[in-house]
């Protein structure tokens, strides 16, 4: 069951944000997401919040600089996603430039696991002879990687935004906006976001050392495409912060100054630099990089982000776009499989779906998580097999629902079952025993009962109203377009009532539909729907400009639709 649900908004704060010169629609449209005054939209650099907010970023600074000093190796150990790989590029490139000697090793999962293992410290010791590692996005579940690299002598600083536990590693510095006692008023940095933030702090501590006035000091902004990409690939909440990170990353894009790799993703993907938007960051450029470290090595990803040969570039660009195909392949085959296990399943007898099949492959399980908890709207793991009786899930949740604390939970009532989890309130993922999945399917299912009402397991969509008539132009679409919109900053939906003019299905997947209202007809699309209807409905939909043969037209972009009956 799915409704439509128009979002509240305080009609005095709209009407003060318009009053401040902004677009009418656009004033409640920011008023409904929380704004109350045009500063919170500001997305100057000078509008980030200080560093020294950072739990520990002043000791980070001091320890990074005494290495670089000292001139100690640093190697990044970097997590094998878009956000662990431009983490892994923007320590890389901003170390470099503030004299660090530094290098880096991203693991294969599927060899050593997630996090810096005791395997991957070994490993890491054993190729790159480090004196510090330098953990980006991961690390704050480490307590034994930890362990084992004190024991070879070797500091550990953790950069990391995942929850942490009770108990934290034994480590140098901790930075993680999410470790207890952090007065850093955004917890939802991304591990990029982290990274950057500490380049800051590492540069004010050296400029107070007398390394470089602040007229001569290397710029950082230069890295903020690589944060932008990893804050919105990473789907972490875009809140005032994060906004202005990302519209300072696209800024750059649009310009053109922005790093050859981008560019070559951005080639490659079909998309238009200049229109870069958080959704080509999102689902053009980042499964790209996502799949390498799904399917291969997350070393070509990152290689492409330090690539500064366009020749090459382009190379791994190409080859990263070749892993996607074959990634959508693959996942078009486990979503298939994973349908026909849920084949008798009835949303109404369950609060959660827990599927595994042992042909599933590890590095695609989470993509097939979020197309099952978007088609069923319930708390999703699906689970591969891994090595020696093991299964791997990765979880995707619904509103409502922390998912780590869930497993949090799960654990504790039963301490034998999960041997390994972390993550997020919406993502997750955890190692149990193959012997064991039933056990944790009844587990996981308690909690949901116990955490979940009925209304908690109805989909809702949250629209912005009818739109009137006058704004349905392309020059609307591009003021939209001209802002930041994201996780938890959704972009404008509206919604009113139609006539169905005509309709008919595109490629055997998707409905094309001609709609009027008020004597005007507009073009709508609905992908990945075949759904029939009659003359009557209401739609929620987005605005979408839409060129063919050189003409640009205004398109709905159907996101539901709901039969009225006919006239």
């Amino acid at each position: 069951m799915t409704q439509i649900r128009v979002r509240p908004y305080s009609f005095r704060h709209a009407e003060m944000l318009r009053q401040s010169g902004l677009h009418p629609v656009l004033a409640r449209i920011f008023a409904a997401r929380g704004i109350q005054d045009a500063g919170q939209l500001s997305t100057e650099l000078k509008a980030l919040i200080p560093p020294q907010n950072l739990l520990n970023i002043d000791k980070a600074a001091q320890f990074l600089a005494d290495a670089i000093a000292s001139k100690k190796k640093i190697v990044i150990v970097a997590d094998y996603d878009c956000d662990g790989a431009t983490a892994c590029a923007v320590g890389l490139r901003g170390l470099r430039m503030l004299g660090a000697n530094v290098d880096f090793i991203v693991p294969n999962r599927f060899e050593y696991g997630y996090g810096l293992t005791p395997e991957i410290v070994e490993l890491t010791v054993r190729e790159k002879s480090p004196d510090i590692i330098l953990t980006v996005d991961n690390g704050i579940a480490s307590i034994e990687g930890v362990a084992c690299a004190n024991t070879l002598g070797v500091q550990v600083l953790i950069t990391d935004h995942h929850l942490p536990a009770a108990s934290l590693p034994n480590a140098a510095v901790i930075v993680n906006p999410n470790q207890v006692n952090c007065p850093f008023p955004s917890k939802n940095l991304a591990g990029v976001g982290v990274m950057f933030y500490v380049l800051l702090a590492l540069r004010a501590e050296q400029r107070l050392r007398g390394l470089f006035a602040a007229n001569e000091q290397p710029k950082l902004d230069v890295l903020l495409d690589l944060v932008a990409l990893g804050t919105v690939a990473d789907v972490v909440k875009l809140d005032e912060n994060n906004r202005i990170l990302v519209a300072q990353g696209l800024k750059r894009m649009r310009a053109g100054r922005m790093h050859v790799g981008l560019a070559a993703l951005f080639r490659v993907a079909g998309r238009e630099p200049k229109q870069a938007s958080p959704f080509d960051l999102g689902f053009a450029l980042g499964p790209r990089l996502n799949a390498a470290g799904r399917l291969a090595d997350m070393a070509l990803g990152i290689e492409c982000l330090m690539s500064d040969d366009e020749g090459r570039a382009w190379q791994i660009a190409q080859e990263l776009n070749s892993i996607n195909a074959e990634r959508k392949d693959i996942e078009r085959e486990m979503q298939d499989v994973a349908l026909l296990h849920l084949d008798q399943f009835k949303a109404d007898d369950t609060h959660t779906i827990t599927v595994f099949d042992e042909t599933w492959h590890q590095g695609v399980i989470g993509i097939v998580a979020s197309r099952l908890k978007d088609k069923f709207f319930r708390p999703t793991i699906t689970f591969a097999p891994g090595d020696e009786g093991i299964i791997k899930g990765s979880g995707r949740s619904i509103p409502g629902f922390h998912l780590r604390d869930a497993l949090d939970l799960v654990s504790k009532r039963a301490p034998q079952l999960i041997l390994k989890f972390g993550g997020h309130a919406m993502a997750a993922g955890l190692s149990i025993r193959a012997s064991d999945f039933q056990t944790f399917q009844m587990h996981f299912e308690e909690v949901a009962k116990e955490w979940l009402n009925t209304d908690q397991l109805e989909r809702v969509i949250e629209t912005d109203g009818a739109l009137e008539e006058a704004y349905c132009t392309t020059d609307f679409i591009a003021l939209i377009d001209s802002q930041v919109w994201g996780q938890g900053f959704a972009p404008p939906l509206f919604c009113d009532e139609f006539r169905l003019i005509s309709q008919r299905i595109l490629k055997e997947r998707h409905l094309k539909m001609v709609l009027e209202k008020n004597g005007q007809r507009y073009d709508a699309i609905w992908f990945g729907h075949t759904d029939q209807f009659g003359e009557k409905i209401r739609v929620a939909f987005r605005l979408d400009a839409n060129e063919y043969q050189g003409v640009t037209k205004v398109q709905l972009m159907v996101e539901h639709v709901e039969a009225l009956g006919s006239t």
